[in-house]
């Protein structure tokens, strides 16, 4: 049987480190987590005007994390916090790709950041810097490593999470900073933290739309495999 193929955005960097030239990234847990799951990876370069050649190519799509923040102004937002900071051609690029992706109902996950873009794409809001916006938030930049948990999550009943991971609650990591905001028509809130930050989302008329906060690349419980396995098949 033929493995799906998996387009997975990549992060970039200036020069520097591993090159005096621009340089893409992609941690390689997130192309092994695909393999593991039957499906093979795509990296994808930040082409904004071949999004479309791409998705041509793909049968899912894996919106990545990383170092930094969707622009404010993308959600409608008057003010940047201070901490905020962008990468604008590779966002450019992943809402082009994500949004071509949703037309065309191709399965979607979005990753840490990745699910806070899908939730962008969907209509939905970002809090900026949860410290300032949570009162008595979860330290949702973890001091501990990335492959052991930081907290935990409450699944919500009767949604695409719940019946991959068959599990009322899960123990996850934890690397950021922004978060989802609000539940806009066509979202549900599908995990939730115990300080109230949402951590998970899914788009009610897509066949498989989902995001989650925090790193099932790195399989910290069982119910991150169940979310690979479950995205492939659906692929």
């Amino acid at each position: 049987m033929k493995r799906p193929v998996i387009g997975i955005t990549l992060d970039s960097e200036d020069p520097g480190g591993y090159s005096n030239l621009p340089w893409y990234a992609l941690r390689e847990n997130y192309a092994g987590a695909v393999t593991a799951a039957g499906g093979l990876p795509l990296p994808l370069p930040h082409e904004p005007d071949r999004a479309g050649d791409y998705l041509d190519l793909v049968d899912g799509l894996i919106i990545t994390g990383g170092a930094f923040d969707v622009d404010p102004g993308l959600f409608g937002a008057s003010e940047r916090h201070e901490t905020v900071v962008t990468k604008d051609r590779r966002t450019a690029f992943e809402l082009a790709v994500t949004r071509g992706a949703i037309e065309r109902d191709m399965p979607v996950l979005g990753i840490c950041g990745g699910q806070q873009l899908l939730h962008v794409v969907l209509g939905g809001e970002l809090i900026q810097h949860i410290p300032d916006e949570v009162p008595g938030a979860l330290a949702h930049e973890q001091p501990n490593p990335r492959d052991e948990p930081g907290h935990s999550v409450s699944v919500t009943p009767d949604t695409l999470l719940h019946r991959i991971v068959k599990r009322d609650s899960l123990d996850v990591n934890s690397a950021h900073h922004q978060a989802a905001k609000g539940e806009p028509d066509g979202v549900v809130v599908n995990a939730v933290a115990p300080d109230g930050v949402i951590e998970g989302i899914e788009a009610t008329n897509r066949s498989f739309c989902l995001g989650v906060q925090w790193h099932p690349e790195y399989g910290v419980s069982a119910g991150d495999a169940d979310i690979f396995r479950a995205f492939i098949a659906a692929a």
